[in-house]
């Protein structure tokens, strides 16, 4: 039996039995058994289309700050490596690839995200199982698929079972996004379950990434590249030969009880593995900003609607879950970074929507995140947290708005809009395609199109990779 919530103390860590010292064995045997067919029809569809997703991130990417710092950087470097940055369709040896594609799909917080387990998945994963698969050469779509659904759901589940990460002070994406990236890649090279665990393995000792980055700096938007180019040279390092520890989970330096101090529920790991598909619950970001600030902005929008004007508020106050206030409720105070302080800013978000009634990446332009209409609202807009509620929960937000001829004005919402319980469309999916990729990329709704076309018909590929590099837009 796999260690349960029962089992692990948080004084403590990972009580040991003989069960929990082949947790991590029991998880890359079961892994390296999927096949193609096995993988059921909504799994894949789904993949697909955060496949899709992400690809037109990185291309919205383009002209995101730091972004072109690092592949000015990675091309002093290295000019035919057998792999490509899709910006700029440079070549980089695989790890490089992964770094830039990683970076990329980060850099506008408008990747994915699972809310439960607070993951971003396919900014590590896609980059992985891309720069593998160009390497190695001729993978077929079938086989590109599977890797990419092993590690999205494989990613889900380390957030699910680690759920206190962030309290820990680690960025989620990062620690587990290397993991995910390492095993996906391994998969595509073909290894077995014990090349998945030496995989694994090597890529736990070089996991890191905390949450100072995410203090309104450039380097944030690293972690999840970082993640995806380490997780690609573990993949190769063991595929090589290079053996990793036994027990990078478990053990007693293990993810568990050193990373999270014994904050688990282990069985997440393992429980209904191959038949209860996390990553079917893996959301869409309709917005280009932290998670927390979608549900403020859709309430924000909700009043703008409903005929609210932002020059008539006296106060707005947002009730957050208390870890979601700690991310993202400070006072709006744009500094070095301005767009970084508005993409991780409730009182910014909510203001931006509800003075323009929308929020899409034109908001986060310098123009916009130092607007004085903006700055000013934002000064009379506050968060608290909302007592009485799990202080993880990440949905939950109520806002309050006192208008200034007395009258005050509430609205809640306890789901996420890309979520299950509220999901976008194909066509909003397509149409955040086409605005990412003619934002950064100055692309065509063609070119849009042509990548949904590549990817929810990848199965008839026979070189999964380079049709995606191909279809990609320059």
């Amino acid at each position: 039996m796999v260690a349960s919530s029962k089992d692990v103390g948080s004084k403590g860590g990972v009580m040991k039995t003989a069960e929990d010292d082949r947790l991590s064995l029991r998880l890359c045997e079961a892994l390296s058994r999927w096949r193609y067919e096995d993988i059921p029809p909504e799994v894949l569809n789904s993949a697909k289309h955060f496949m899709i997703d992400t690809l037109g991130v990185i291309a919205g990417a383009a002209n995101a700050p730091g972004i072109d710092v690092l592949n000015q950087r990675l091309a002093r470097w290295e000019q035919n490596g057998t792999a490509t940055g899709l910006l700029g369709k440079r070549r980089y040896s695989p790890p490089n690839a992964a770094l830039a594609n990683g970076t990329a799909a980060h850099a506008l917080e408008f990747d994915d995200m699972h809310d439960a387990a607070r993951v971003h998945g396919y900014c590590t994963v896609l980059p992985s199982v891309l720069a593998t698969a160009e390497d190695r050469q001729r993978v077929n779509g079938r086989d590109f698929l599977l890797a990419i659904v092993t590690g999205a759901e494989l990613n889900a589940r380390l957030g699910l079972a680690c759920y206190d990460t962030i309290n820990q002070g680690w960025h989620p994406t990062c620690i587990f996004g290397i993991m995910a990236g390492a095993v996906a890649a391994a998969r595509v090279l073909g290894l077995d379950s014990e090349g998945l665990l030496n995989a694994l393995a090597i890529a736990y000792h070089q996991s890191g990434g905390t949450l100072e980055s995410a203090d309104g700096v450039l380097s944030k938007r690293l972690g999840p590249g970082f993640a995806a180019r380490s997780g690609v040279l573990s993949a190769f390092l063991a595929a090589d030969g290079m053996t990793g520890a036994r027990r990078p989970i478990e053990g007693k330096a293990g993810m568990l009880a050193l990373y999270q101090r014994g904050q688990v529920r282990a069985e997440k790991l393992t429980e209904g593995l191959g038949k209860d598909w996390q990553l079917l619950d893996y959301c869409y970001k309709p917005f280009p900003s932290g998670r927390i600030n979608h549900n403020p902005i859709v309430l924000a929008i909700e009043l703008k609607n409903a005929g609210v004007r932002h020059e008539d508020v006296e106060k707005a106050t947002i009730y957050l879950a208390r870890v979601n206030k700690e991310v993202v409720g400070k006072p709006y105070a744009p500094a070095e970074n301005p767009t970084i302080d508005a993409q991780f800013n409730a009182c910014y978000s909510f203001a931006r929507a509800l003075i323009d009634g929308r929020v899409d990446l034109s908001s986060y332009t310098m123009e916009k995140v130092l607007d004085p209409e903006v700055l000013a609202l934002s000064s009379r807009t506050v968060v608290e947290e909302q007592p009485g509620i799990d202080p993880r929960a990440m949905p939950y937000t109520r806002v309050k708005v006192l208008l200034k001829d007395g009258r005050t004005l509430e609205r809640k919402r306890e789901v996420m809009k890309g979520s299950r319980e509220d999901p976008l469309s194909d066509a909003e999916v397509m149409a955040k395609l086409q605005h990412c990729m003619s934002f950064g990329l100055r692309a065509t709704p063609a070119d849009a199109e042509r990548v949904w076309d590549v990817i929810m018909n990848l199965e008839r590929h026979d070189d999964a990779a380079q049709a995606i590099v191909s279809a990609f837009p320059k």
